[in-house]
Parts: C-alpha cells; structure tokens; sequence
C-alpha cells in the first residue's frame, strides 16, 4: 500500500453517517478496496439473543433477547428501551434488577456506565480530530485470523459482518450504514409475527443491513438497489451472513431494480438481473415491502413512491410498507432559514400516494410509535420516524 492509504481524511464535499461518527478510530478495520477505489471497511454487528428465537413462531412482542454492536454510537435517551425480554450484558458479571433485565458491571463489581460520544465542540479532544481516521488496513490473512479469534469468543450466530464505506459523495451514501436501516432492523426484530415465513421486497437496500435481519424469519427476501458496484459489496454481506439466514430458514436473493424504469430487467448478461420465475415468486407472494433512508433527494422520492404504487398494483396479496426516515435540518440560501424540505417532500408523497393507486387499493398510512425496544446499539434521537402503509383491494 503507498503512502496515500495510511491515512483516509474526510472531506467538506463529502457525507459521512452519524453511526460511523462516532465510532472509535481504531474500530475502523479496512479490508479492501471495491471496484471504485474507495477504502471498504468491515463492521461486527453482536447478536446476543437464544436459540429458541430462531425456532418459536412467537407473537409480535416477542423477540430477540439484546442486539449490540461494536459499529455504532451508545443508545440515546430515547422512548424505545423496554424492559420486556431484554438485557445488557458485560461478559459473566451481570446483576438481575428485575425479570428480563440486567445490568453491567466491570470487573470489580461496580456499574459499567455507558458513555455517549464525545461532543464535536469538545475544546480538549482526547484523540485524534473526527475529520481523521487512522484505519488498519488487514491483509486476508489477518481478516481471517481476526474472524477466527472472534469466532472462538462468540458463536457465530451471534455476528453480523457489515461491510461498508465511510465518507462517500452523495450518490454513493447506499454504501454506508444509516441510523435509519438499524431502526428499521429494530422493528423487524419486534415484529416477527408480521416476517415469520413471508416473501420480503426490501427497495434501495445500500449495505443489505436490514434485508440479513429480515431473512432470520422471512422465507425469501429480496434485497434490491442499482449500481453493480453496490449489490457486489451488499452480495458479499449477503454471503458474509449466510448462516444466520440459513438458521431462520430465509434465501436472500440480491437484484437490480431501477426506480427509474418500469419493468425489471430480464438479460441474463446483465449482473443481478431477474429470472422469469423470480418475478413471479415477487408477484405472487410478497406480502412485506421495506424502505430505509432513501429519502434525501425529492427525485429519488417521486421515483420511490411511484415504483412503490407500480408494485403493490401488481402484488397478488395484500401487502405492508414499512419505510424509515429521518427529518434532517438543514440552512438553505433559497430560505435563509433551517428547513426539512426532503422530509416535507416525504410527507407530501406519502400524503399523495392513495392517488398514485388509482383507486384500485385502499391505503391506510399511519406513523409507528418508537415504542418498541431497542435492540440495536444506535442513538435512537427523535427525528428517526418509521411509516406503515398497509395496501389492501379496495372494497
């Protein structure tokens, strides 16, 4: 490696995800480079859940005991923490407070308090400045003594590998992971009721983050986005994690599928097109469609809402969209003030989608509360919001 990858800054021109922010410099593992030049890091999601998740059928409150992640910021204060079937875990020393629930301790018995990350004002920085990071950059053979190590200290079903880039131009933010798509991992962990068994379309699924939890339930999930370079890096996650589908008994299938262009592509030259069968397992029996973070763009949001309408016109059976956001502030020039138009033009989508069906589907659209717990470690702030459409034939 020459000089230039010893050190990988961020730039003004560029977006960097809050869950990547705040992660330590030396959690930043970079494995390789993908087919654009740019530094591919990989992230070690912990499940910590039993057994018995993958086997009881389980009602919509059940689930998967504690989820953390050593590739995201401390959990916020938020209302999504609930005590039921949940704990926090610090190796073996953990107390019980109450049923379902345990606190951390360290090792001379004391409470391990768990700190939230270092303000970007802080005038005495402890490391290095956050528009640096210093990545260990891993031969194969590293990678592989690494995932041995931590394969002796964990089992693997409880590992989820991510692999992702950090600090992309706006255009290639599919590649990192979003606060957004862990919410809407959360929800699927708590609704395993509406997953178990099903046929998944999740639509602009960037890293395959969320499309890897559905497949623990769901019989068939398929993880779509654009861009070659894309679904190889969300193909490599796919195959990173097969033993977590394969254990819940889910195929995760990674395709193309263009919000641009009405129909799928069907040329087998082409990398992650369709079979004829394929599209009709899609049609036939979906019954499940995700969304997250793919709304920053009011383009990108027409093309979304309106392949949204296309599909559920074509779906045989009544079907659930559940689509996560998050209302991000910004200064405009336009208003000289701070505004949230790409949230406002989402809003206003949704508001308009029951016209975008022609009639033909009755559509009930309603926020979800974040009242579910939180099983992932991310900082769950206010302005993350998840929507559930449920399409139904219309009477």
């Amino acid at each position: 490696m020459g000089p230039a990858m010893d050190e990988v800054t961020f730039k003004s021109d560029t977006v960097l995800s809050d869950v990547h922010l705040y992660t330590p410099n030396q959690s930043h593992l970079m494995v390789r480079l993908n087919g654009m030049g740019q530094p591919v890091f990989l992230s070690q999601f912990k499940l910590l859940w039993s057994r018995d998740t993958w086997t009881d059928s389980g009602a919509e409150h059940s689930g998967p005991r504690d989820v953390s992640t050593e590739e995201a910021p401390p959990a916020g204060s938020g209302s999504g923490h609930s005590h039921e079937d949940l704990s926090l875990q610090a190796g073996d020393d953990t107390t019980t407070i109450q049923e379902g629930l345990s606190v951390p301790l360290d090792e001379d018995g004391d409470l391990d308090v768990v700190r939230r990350p270092r303000a970007a004002s802080d005038p005495n920085p402890a490391g290095p400045a956050r528009d640096k990071v210093h990545p260990m950059i891993l031969a194969q053979e590293e990678e592989d003594d690494l995932a041995g190590d931590q394969a002796q200290e964990s089992c693997p079903h409880s590992i989820i590998k991510i692999e992702h880039t950090m600090a992309t131009p706006l255009e290639d933010v599919g590649k990192q992971v979003w606060r957004g798509a862990l919410l809407l991992a959360d929800y699927i962990l708590f609704r395993r009721d509406l997953f178990q068994g099903c046929t998944v379309l999740e639509l602009g699924a960037g890293t395959g983050l969320a499309s890897i939890v559905a497949a623990t339930m769901a019989h068939t999930v398929y993880c779509t986005d654009v861009g070659t370079d894309l679904l190889a890096m969300c193909q490599r996650n796919v195959a990173l994690n097969s033993h977590l589908a394969a254990t819940g008994g889910g195929v995760v299938k990674v395709k193309e599928l263009d919000w641009l262009k009405e129909d799928l592509c069907t040329d087998p030259k082409v990398p992650f097109s369709w079979s004829e069968e394929e599209i009709a397992d899609l049609y036939d029996h979906t019954t499940v469609l995700l969304a997250a973070e793919v709304f920053y763009d009011d383009d990108l949001t027409n093309a979304l809402f309106n392949t949204l309408s296309r599909l559920v016109l074509r779906l045989k059976n009544a079907c659930t969209a559940i689509l996560s956001v998050e209302k991000r502030f910004n200064f405009t020039l336009r208003h000289l003030d701070v505004t949230c138009e790409a949230y406002d033009h989402f809003r206003a989508s949704l508001d308009s989608l029951g016209k975008l069906a022609d009639g033909r589907l009755r559509l009930v659209v309603e926020p979800v509360e974040a009242s579910f717990p939180q099983l992932l470690v991310y900082e769950r702030i206010r302005q993350l919001e998840l929507w559930k459409i449920v399409v139904e034939p219309a009477a």
